[in-house]
């Protein structure tokens, strides 16, 4: 069975953990880091003919279109980000569809392709968000992977289901949810294969833990952030939590994602929600 490979497509500064050295007004007078960075990601996962889904930040997209359209000619699914980074427990129902929208926008024009998966910045989805998905669905997504089933202090659902799942709405509508990948230990959700998980852990934690999902016949979601294979990238001056969540092990992540790649199948997102909406009708 093939996991799932996505990437998170921002850059360095728009990260959650650099927010608190730089603000939304600030961004464009930082060095941008991200054509290089998303050009090495193209690249390998070309070597190893690999499809993935990339979440965009419309920001990004609408500053450089180039790089949506060199993702779409490089066989990958562009899906959404949001506009601008903003954790959705921070925002408004209408601040929300407004940002969304506008990423939407942005993306499809660009793309010229209906976009039809969401990823909240931050998986700032948590308990007693479910308005966001009525929204979703009125602004044309029709899968999300945003719900982390773990304890997290800026994120995080614990008693939310593990696997995908459809989140049914009004008049018989649904999404259908990809949680971020877990593993059970010790009686807990403990999260597995993605951004800063898959810089901390050894890498014979991260295929256990996918082999003991494909085991249960599920698959594994594997998440990237371009500027995680950054070792150049500038360092701001962030608190010791930040500074943990933002550098911690960057230099292992190439590394890590090629032998992932060299072991594992993958598929993008957008595909396996075809594959599970049309097996459930």
């Amino acid at each position: 069975m093939p996991h799932l490979l996505t990437v998170d497509v921002e850059d360095w500064f728009h990260t959650q953990a650099s927010s608190q050295a730089v603000s939304l007004s600030e961004w464009e007078s930082y060095p941008v880091r991200i054509h290089r960075n998303l050009s090495r990601l193209l690249e390998l996962f070309a070597r190893y003919h690999t499809r993935a889904t990339f979440f965009v930040l419309g920001w990004v997209a609408e500053k450089y279109p180039e790089l949506i359209e060199q993702i779409i000619n490089s066989g990958h699914e562009v899906a959404c980000h949001g506009y601008a980074h903003r954790l959705i427990y921070q925002q408004s129902p209408e601040e929300f569809q407004e940002d969304v929208g506008k990423s939407l926008e942005v993306l499809e024009k660009i793309t010229g392709q209906k976009v039809t998966g969401y990823r909240a910045p931050s998986f700032s989805i948590r308990q007693g968000s479910g308005w966001v998905f009525d929204k979703l669905h009125e602004l044309g997504i029709r899968y999300d992977s945003s719900i982390f089933p773990i304890w997290h202090d800026l994120y995080g659902i614990p008693t939310a289901p593990r696997f995908p799942f459809p989140i049914r709405l009004q008049d018989n509508q649904a999404i259908w949810e990809f949680p971020l990948s877990t593993v059970r230990l010790f009686g807990r959700n403990v999260p597995l294969a993605g951004g800063g998980y898959l810089r901390l852990f050894p890498y014979w934690f991260t295929r256990r833990g996918l082999k003991s999902l494909e085991a249960q016949n599920q698959m594994g979601i594997v998440y990237i952030h371009p500027w995680e294979l950054d070792q150049e990238q500038p360092r701001l001056e962030l608190n010791g939590l930040s500074r943990f969540r933002q550098y911690t092990n960057i230099r292992t992540m190439y590394h890590k994602m090629e032998k992932l790649l060299s072991e594992f199948e993958f598929i993008g997102m957008g595909e396996a929600y075809h594959q599970i909406a049309c097996s459930k009708t």
